[in-house]
């Protein structure tokens, strides 16, 4: 059993999930967003990430934390601002030993709905469907569970090849890594 707890950050607005994993199959914990105040500064809304975040993990005890990459937004001041939001989460997660974990937007759209192109609505849906909820998460909140189960996902994958250090005519290869044969 590994709780995975998986953040959208944002300045406005940041989602969170936490999805329990036992082997292959995931199921939900918990999911929601941390609303900023709208009339504070960008330093009082970090601050109400990081507490947030912190909180989350002091009830949830999750065993890893994952978060979405940074990427280019509409305009530079956006992309610093969700920098920072990402950061403070970030921070919460370290402070509190958390190892962390991060996936580009497109990686973890292509681990939930097959594509890296898909959008909010089909995230939504994927989310709904591959945790058996009985309505779609809010949409700040299926992004983070898509998140947490991008994680999942990447997890079983190097897991099942831990111990793989090659290939060979295409297939696998177990135990040393591939290579010449030593001469005789």
């Amino acid at each position: 059993m590994t709780l995975i707890l998986g953040i959208d950050p944002g300045s406005r607005i940041t989602g969170y999930g936490v999805i329990d994993c036992v082997g292959q199959r995931q199921t939900y914990v918990d999911s929601g967003c941390i609303r900023m105040t709208a009339s504070l500064d960008l330093p009082g809304k970090l601050a109400e990430i990081y507490d947030g975040v912190s909180e989350i993990i002091a009830t949830r005890q999750p065993a890893e934390f994952a978060v979405e990459k940074v990427f280019m937004a509409r305009s530079a001041d956006s992309a610093l601002k969700l920098g920072q939001a990402r950061g403070v989460a970030i921070v919460a997660a370290v402070r509190a030993g958390l190892p962390v974990f991060e996936y580009e937007a497109r990686k973890i759209k292509q681990a939930v709905v097959g594509t890296g192109a898909a959008d909010k609505s089909q995230v939504q849906h994927m989310v709904k469907t591959l945790l058996k909820l009985p309505v779609n998460p809010q949409a700040d909140a299926a992004d983070a569970l898509a998140i947490a189960l991008c994680h999942a996902n990447t997890r079983h994958s190097l897991a099942r090849t831990a111990g793989v250090h090659g290939f060979r005519r295409g297939r696998l290869i177990e135990g040393k890594p591939a290579g010449r044969r030593s001469p005789r």
